[in-house]
């Protein structure tokens, strides 16, 4: 069978194929304006029953949440675990469903909106539920291991302090996960008005608060955005709420708003892409493409030499609009006279697969 290297190219004042024009009013606004903006994109999203009969939140996590090496698994946020997804609940033997901004706080509960928001439920061992229980997300002092099952999990919380620490994988989640509710949630209507803070609450608190902000921003920035909040987002997106966690798709909008970018208008920068791809003639085969997102042109870079490959770019419906040859390990290709629009690139005669790459007309 033969496949052909296909790559998705957005050209102008387009963003990816996951978001189109999805984030455009939010461009080049800062501080609160910017905040509002991202509100008004993301509310009014599809909410869904805690438990339910018909789809419930229940379902969605065994989607979302899916081991992507058994698909009859669902993976645990703070343990790393997988276990069986049928077993939800099971008389208090199976799995829970973690409210990362605790329920608690905003005392929203499992009511539609906060309480049923999958952007920040996930599976979770019901014991290592309870240790968490609203504890301040911050760095542990006097630390204590959480254990899931005999298990080690990474997790940590204070002998001392009322702090949980998450494991290193899932830092930069969390703090995401959070970023979402702050902005989704600003007290219009019934709902919540929650905010982010850098002082510890206790207990018994219930305000609508979570801490630490200043760790948030921190674990945010060590911990970048993986495929498996990609793949999250974009299932929550497609399938149910029909939004989309903007820091997942922008983590520095965090700094826009809490951190060291405060004041300063936001516009989406042109991010370098590399991808994987596995052709015949070259089975260890890497190629980056850039710049990305582009206005006039796009240069290709692989780590191995290529001899004569040829380059096709397509628009959409399938009609080709410029081809060139790979002659080396690297290779400039103008796109001047291109109009705006999505194309397709396709490289020697082997299909492996396809990805979206930015295109955003930055001059703006």
């Amino acid at each position: 069978m033969k496949f052909n290297l296909l790559f998705l190219l957005f050209i102008s004042n387009l963003l990816s194929a996951q978001e189109s024009t999805y984030y455009s009013s939010a461009h080049n606004k800062s501080g609160e304006l910017l905040k509002y903006e991202l509100n008004q994109i993301i509310k009014n999203h599809t909410e869904f029953t805690y438990t339910a009969s018909s789809t419930d939140v229940w379902d969605i996590l065994k989607d979302t949440d899916k081991d992507t090496a058994n698909s009859d698994n669902v993976i645990l946020l703070y343990s790393q675990r997988s276990v069986n997804a049928a077993q939800e609940y099971n008389g208090g033997s199976g799995w829970s469903r973690e409210h990362v901004w605790a329920s608690s706080r905003g005392e929203f509960g499992t009511s539609k909106g906060a309480g049923t928001d999958v952007h920040h439920l996930r599976p979770c061992d019901i014991s290592v539920n309870s240790t968490r229980n609203n504890r301040n997300f911050d760095t542990c002092i006097t630390c204590v291991d959480v254990i899931d099952d005999g298990f080690t999990t990474g997790s940590k919380f204070d002998a001392n302090l009322w702090t949980f620490e998450p494991p290193d994988a899932v830092k930069g989640d969390v703090a995401r996960m959070l970023f979402y509710m702050a902005v989704r949630y600003e007290g219009e209507g019934s709902e919540p008005d929650l905010e982010l803070t850098t002082t510890w609450l206790t207990k018994n608190d219930k305000s609508p608060l979570q801490a630490n902000l200043s760790t948030l921003l921190h674990w945010n920035r060590i911990d970048p955005v993986s495929k498996w909040e990609r793949n999250r987002n974009n299932i929550i997106d497609s399938l149910y709420q029909h939004n989309r966690n903007p820091f997942i798709d922008y983590p520095e909008l965090a700094e826009y708003l809490w951190g060291d970018s405060i004041g300063s208008t936001w516009m989406p920068t042109a991010a370098d892409t590399t991808i994987s791809a596995s052709l015949a003639k070259y089975p260890t085969l890497e190629f980056k493409i850039y710049p990305n997102p582009t206005t006039s042109k796009i240069r290709i870079e692989a780590t191995t030499k290529i001899i004569r490959e040829k380059i096709t770019i397509h628009t959409s419906t399938g009609l080709e609009v410029l081809s060139d040859v790979i002659e080396r390990e690297d290779t400039e290709i103008s796109l001047e006279g291109l109009p705006d629009g999505m194309y397709f690139i396709g490289i020697g005669n082997e299909i492996k697969q396809h990805f979206s790459i930015l295109k955003t007309d930055t001059s703006k």
